[in-house]
């Protein structure tokens, strides 16, 4: 059997996930392995037609292809973003087609399952049967456990492929908006008196109700509004995964990205990012976007700013990118808003861009930022856990900064609430005492509150 293992990690052979492959290939020798460097090559493939049409020839003589990648911002990197973009603007779809599929990644656990769910989809509208996922965390290779699970998984994947098991599709096709939008005239202009306003695209022509959302937003607002394309900012590249942001966060890019996002978008009070759904994502471009901002590390960059998110394309047909936007917001501290062109008329279009302006200006008013979701909680909890653990050594930035803003909020540290549990856990052993404390427990729960509701 042959496997063509799509490697999405910008660092080629030389990056963790690598590592599973290479550990893959040892422990199943008997099959044919072949190993293409995508996300690495991604400008030679993307130039050079002789090396696409050798890409589409290996993946045409597969009998598995593995999607395997590091997650980079919620999804899969830029590069290997745009590997998939090519397969569906140079009509390759033909070349996947019947194939079956699975996609290895390695992380941090942080929405590796939005990652995951990018792939079954991509998998799906490229014809493929996706047979699953393996999401490792990255240092899982290293302990007896989970090498034996690896194993399991792609051991059972083998036979499923050789036995030609049927796959269903669990990805319906995306079904695009039929509106042509044509504004009307402007209800009411927003003063934006003392905030900043900045409206970030990658409008290129090829979405025209993009261009003319936009458009109508940025004459919304009167004051101080920047509408900047994100084709101009001059980036050289993707995220190489490098880290070597992550002692001083100095980015080894010397182009106009780095200065771009703190003279703009740092002393930015709203930002409204607009984009186009492109197969499952945004585009590349806003992709990249993403990713480079990594350079600051795993702090909240825009703590306490208003996002505006308008969309062009099927974007409730995309739960995973829905996701993945509100949990990128929600771990960055800030509040959120949505705008698609899934409408029934422009009229109503209309009304809804113009009530995002509004509802953006008044929170950013009233400095309103909604309690975290689990996406922030539990988010924190991971980065923190990381950043004074494992990856303390490499990004020492994120360790002074998380130190100083008091973000090491472990349990033990919390004195009272360890002295109220070793004093009151012996004490519920006795079963008088017990009984008594779970029978008034409704009672127990809500007294806390009582001196705040009567100084109200």
């Amino acid at each position: 059997m042959k496997i063509v293992v799509l490697n999405g990690s910008p660092k080629g052979d030389t990056s963790v996930t690598m590592q599973y492959v290479a550990y893959i290939r040892k422990k199943f020798p008997d099959h044919r392995y072949e190993i293409l460097n995508v996300a690495a090559d991604i400008r030679k493939i993307e130039k050079d037609a002789a090396a696409w049409n050798t890409t589409l020839d290996s993946v045409r003589s597969a009998d598995l292809v593995l999607w395997a990648f590091p997650l980079y911002y919620l999804v899969v990197c830029s590069q290997y973003k745009r590997f998939i973009e090519l397969a569906f603007e140079r009509n390759a779809q033909d070349v996947f087609a019947g194939t079956y599929a699975a996609s290895l990644s390695t992380s941090i656990h942080f929405f590796d399952q939005t990652a995951h769910a990018y792939i079954h989809a991509i998998s799906d509208d490229l014809g493929m049967k996706y047979l699953g996922f393996y999401s490792a965390e990255m240092r899982d290779l290293l302990q007896d456990e989970e090498r034996k699970r690896l194993e399991k998984f792609v051991s059972l994947l083998f036979t499923a492929v050789q036995e030609k098991v049927p796959v269903q599709r669990e990805n319906a096709p995306l079904v695009w908006p039929a509106i042509t939008y044509i504004p009307g005239p402007h209800q009411k202009i927003q003063e934006t008196g003392s905030k900043k306003v900045v409206i970030l695209t990658d409008s290129d022509g090829s979405s025209p109700n993009l261009f003319v959302m936009t458009d109508r937003l940025y004459k919304t607002f009167s004051g101080s509004v920047e509408m900047i394309n994100l084709h101009d900012i001059n980036m050289k590249g993707g995220c190489l995964g490098c880290c070597q942001c992550g002692y001083d966060n100095t980015c080894v890019y010397t182009d106009g990205y780095i200065d771009f996002f703190r003279n703009k978008l740092l002393p930015a009070d709203i930002i409204i990012m607009a984009g186009s759904v492109h197969d499952r994502y945004l585009s590349s471009t806003w992709k990249q976007f993403f990713d480079r901002s990594f350079f600051r590390g795993h702090i909240p960059n825009f703590k306490g700013k208003q996002i505006g998110f308008v969309i062009a394309g099927p974007l409730h047909q995309v739960p995973a990118l829905k996701e993945a936007l509100t949990a990128w917001a929600d771990n960055g501290g800030c509040n959120t808003q949505f705008v698609t062109d899934e409408v029934s008329g422009s009229g109503e279009l209309d009304l809804l861009l113009d009530a995002m302006a509004a509802r953006l200006l008044q929170c950013a008013e009233a400095g309103y930022i909604p309690p975290h979701t689990f996406y922030a909680v539990g988010g924190h909890k991971i980065f923190r856990d990381n950043i004074y653990g494992g990856m303390r050594i490499a990004f020492q930035a994120d360790y002074r900064y998380y130190k100083e803003h008091g973000m090491f909020d472990f349990p033990q540290a919390d004195l009272k609430t360890r002295l109220f549990n070793a004093l009151l856990i012996p004490l519920l052993r006795i079963p008088g005492f017990r009984k008594k404390v779970f029978a008034d427990m409704k009672y127990h729960m809500v007294q806390p509150f009582e001196s705040v509701l009567k100084s109200a």
